[in-house]
C-alpha cells in the first residue's frame, strides 16, 4: 500500500513539473474520475487553475485603498487649484510698474502717467511683434498653409489607412510581411544614400556640414541597416509563427473595431482632464506678494511667490503623470476585458455590449488595480530614468555599480510578473497582488518564449509601420515638389507627415500587442481547463516553443480538439 502511494505521489510529481503548455488535454471523464477520486481537490482554494475564466457576473470591488488615494489626490489638485484661481494676485503682471517708497518701506505703484507711459510701450511693443509675424506669416504663408493642410490631410486619411493595413494583416498576413521585409532594409538605404548625394551636390549643405561627418553618418546609418539584417536573420526560423500569431490577432481586433473608438475618446478624455490642472498650474504661479529687496546698495521690486506654490506644482504633475499611467492601464483593460469576452463567447462573432461591459468594469469594481498598476508603473519608469541618469553622467565605483545592476535586477522582475497581470485581471477581476500571482503560476512554464515571440510581433509590426509610413512620406514629397514647388521645404513638410503618420499607426501597433497578449491568455486559461474555444487560436498558440532555445516545428504539432 505504501508503495503504491509512493507511485503515485512520485507520478503526480512528475506530472507538476510538465511544461503548462504542454499538457495533454484532459479527457472530461478522467477530470470528472480523478475528481471524485480526489475529493480535496474540489476544496481546493478559489485559485486552482480550473477555476479560472471570465468573470461575466458583477464583480466585488477591488485595491479600494489606492482608489481612494489617487482620489484623494485628485481631489486635493482640484480642489488647491481652484483656491489660487481665485486667490491669484492681478499685481504679478505688474511687477515693472513697482517701485521702491522709502517713506513707507514698502513697493508702490507708479503714478497714472508713468503707468499710462508703460502701457502706450507695452502696447507698441505689441503691436510691432504682431507686424513682425505676419510679415514672417507672409514671407511663409505657402509653406505654413503646405504643413497645416499636409498634416490635416494625413490625421485624416490615417484613420483608412490604418483599416487597411489591418484588413491586409487579417487576410494577407503572409504575404505583407514578406513583402515589407525586404523594404526593412531598402528604404533605409534608399534615404541614407540620397541624402548624402543630396547634401552633396547642393553647395549649401555641403558648406553647413563638412563631408567627414556626412561620411560618418553614412556609415552610422549603414551599421544600422546591418543590424537589422543580422536581427532579421537570426530570428528567421521565427518568423512564421509571428506571422501566424499577427493573423490571428488581426482577426480579433477586427471583430472589435469598436475599440478604434472607445480607446482614442478615453485619450481625449485624458486631454480634457488636464485641461483645468494645466490651467491652474499657470494660474497659481499669480499667488505671492511683492515685496522690496536690498541688493548692490539698492532697494528694488520682486515679485516672490507664496510658499506653498511648488509643494502644488508637486502635486500636480504627479497627479498628471500617475493619471496618464493609470490611463494606459484602463485601455490595457479595456482591450484585454473585449477580447476576452470575444475569446470566450460561444460563437464566432463579438458579444454584445463588449466594450461597454468592460468601460463598466474598469472605472467600477477595477479602478483600484488601474490605480495601482498605474503607480506601480510610474515608479518603475521614474527609478529607471533615475538609474539611466546616473548610468550617463558616469558615476564610478563598485558601489554605484553594484547598486545599479540590483535596480535593473528588481526593475526586470516586476515586468516580468506585471507583463500579464492587468490582462489576468480584466479576464477574472480579481486584484492586483492575486491578478500577478495567479498569471504568474498560469505562464510560468511558457512565459520566456512567449515574451520572446511577442517581442519579434512587435519589431515586424514596427518595421511594417516605418516602411509604410516611409511610403508615404515619399509620396507626399514628390507630390509637393511637382505641385508647389517648395524646394527643400518639401523635406521638412513629408518628415512631418512621415511622423504624424506613425504616431497614429504606432497606436495601432499598441492595441495589436495587447491583443496579442490578450489572446495568450485567454488560449492558456483554455489550455488549462482543458477546452477549446477558439480553434483557430488553438491552431496557432500550440506552436509556441516549450523554452527560448527550443526550435519552432510548424509542421509537426497538430492540436487536439476537445
Amino acid at each position: 500500500m505504501e508503495r503504491t502511494e509512493a507511485q503515485n505521489n512520485s507520478s503526480h510529481l512528475h506530472d507538476s513539473t510538465q511544461p503548462l503548455l504542454s499538457r495533454p488535454y484532459p479527457s472530461p471523464i478522467d477530470e470528472s474520475t480523478s475528481l471524485h477520486n480526489d475529493p480535496t481537490t474540489s476544496e481546493s482554494d478559489p485559485s486552482q487553475y480550473l477555476q479560472i475564466s471570465y468573470n461575466f457576473g458583477p464583480r466585488p470591488v477591488k485595491d479600494l485603498p489606492f482608489l481612494i488615494l489617487f482620489t484623494i489626490f485628485v481631489f486635493s489638485t482640484f480642489g488647491i487649484g481652484i483656491f489660487a484661481s481665485f486667490n491669484r494676485n492681478p499685481s504679478s503682471s505688474k511687477v515693472s510698474s513697482y517701485v521702491y517708497d522709502s517713506n513707507s518701506t514698502s513697493c508702490v505703484q507708479e503714478s497714472a502717467l508713468s503707468v499710462s507711459s508703460s502701457t502706450q510701450l507695452f502696447f507698441f511693443s505689441f503691436s510691432f511683434d504682431y507686424y513682425y509675424l505676419l510679415s514672417l506669416y507672409s514671407s511663409n504663408s505657402t509653406l505654413l498653409t503646405s504643413l497645416i493642410w499636409t498634416l490635416v490631410i494625413t490625421l485624416i486619411l490615417s484613420v483608412p489607412f490604418g483599416l487597411c493595413v489591418l484588413l491586409l494583416l487579417k487576410h494577407y498576413t503572409k504575404q505583407v510581411v514578406y513583402v515589407s521585409l525586404p523594404f526593412f532594409i531598402i528604404v533605409p538605404i534608399f534615404v541614407n544614400v540620397y541624402w548624402f548625394v543630396a547634401c552633396t551636390v547642393d553647395s549649401t549643405c555641403s558648406d553647413a556640414f563638412p563631408l567627414v561627418y556626412r561620411i560618418l553618418v553614412l556609415v552610422f546609418v549603414f551599421l544600422i541597416v546591418a543590424a537589422v539584417v543580422w536581427i532579421i536573420v537570426v530570428n528567421w526560423h521565427r518568423v512564421e509563427l509571428t506571422v501566424r500569431i499577427i493573423g490571428v490577432a488581426s482577426l480579433a481586433l477586427y471583430q472589435n473595431l469598436g475599440l478604434f473608438g472607445a480607446l482614442p475618446g478615453l485619450s481625449l478624455g485624458l486631454v480634457v482632464y488636464y485641461a483645468p490642472i494645466i490651467v491652474f498650474l499657470v494660474l497659481s504661479k499669480q499667488n505671492g506678494t511683492i515685496v522690496a529687496r536690498y541688493e548692490s546698495g539698492e532697494y528694488y521690486c520682486t515679485w516672490k511667490q507664496d510658499s506653498w506654490v511648488p509643494a502644488y506644482f508637486a502635486l500636480a504633475i504627479l497627479t498628471m503623470l500617475w493619471s496618464a499611467t493609470a490611463m494606459v492601464e484602463a485601455q490595457v483593460y479595456v482591450i484585454s476585458g473585449t477580447i476576452a469576452q470575444w475569446y470566450f463567447a460561444k460563437d464566432d462573432s463579438a458579444p454584445r455590449r463588449s466594450i461597454r461591459n468592460s468601460l463598466r468594469n474598469a472605472f467600477g469594481p477595477s479602478s483600484g488595480t488601474i490605480c495601482l498598476s498605474g503607480l506601480l508603473i510610474y515608479i518603475v519608469r521614474v527609478v529607471r530614468a533615475m538609474v539611466d541618469s546616473a548610468r550617463q553622467e558616469g558615476a564610478l565605483g563598485i558601489v554605484n555599480i553594484v547598486l545599479r545592476c540590483c535596480v535593473n535586477v528588481l526593475l526586470s522582475a516586476f515586468e516580468f510578473l506585471n507583463k500579464f497581470t492587468i490582462n489576468f485581471a480584466a479576464i477574472t477581476g480579481e486584484a492586483y497582488c492575486t491578478s500577478a500571482r495567479m498569471s504568474y503560476e498560469l505562464l510560468k512554464r511558457n512565459l520566456l518564449s512567449a515574451v520572446f515571440v511577442e517581442t519579434i510581433s512587435t519589431r515586424l509590426l514596427a518595421g511594417i509601420i516605418f516602411v509604410l509610413s516611409a511610403l508615404y512620406a515619399i509620396v507626399v514629397c514628390a507630390i509637393l515638389n511637382s505641385a508647389l514647388k517648395l524646394g527643400v521645404d518639401s523635406y521638412f513638410v513629408a518628415a512631418t507627415a512621415w511622423v504624424l503618420l506613425m504616431a497614429v499607426l504606432g497606436y495601432f501597433v499598441f492595441v495589436l500587442d495587447n491583443v496579442i497578449d490578450t489572446v495568450y491568455v485567454c488560449y492558456a486559461v483554455d489550455r488549462d481547463r482543458g477546452e477549446v474555444c477558439k480553434q483557430e487560436v488553438h491552431e496557432v498558440y500550440a506552436h509556441l516553443p516549450i523554452s527560448r532555445n527550443h526550435r519552432l516545428s510548424l509542421g509537426h504539432t497538430t492540436p487536439p480538439i476537445v
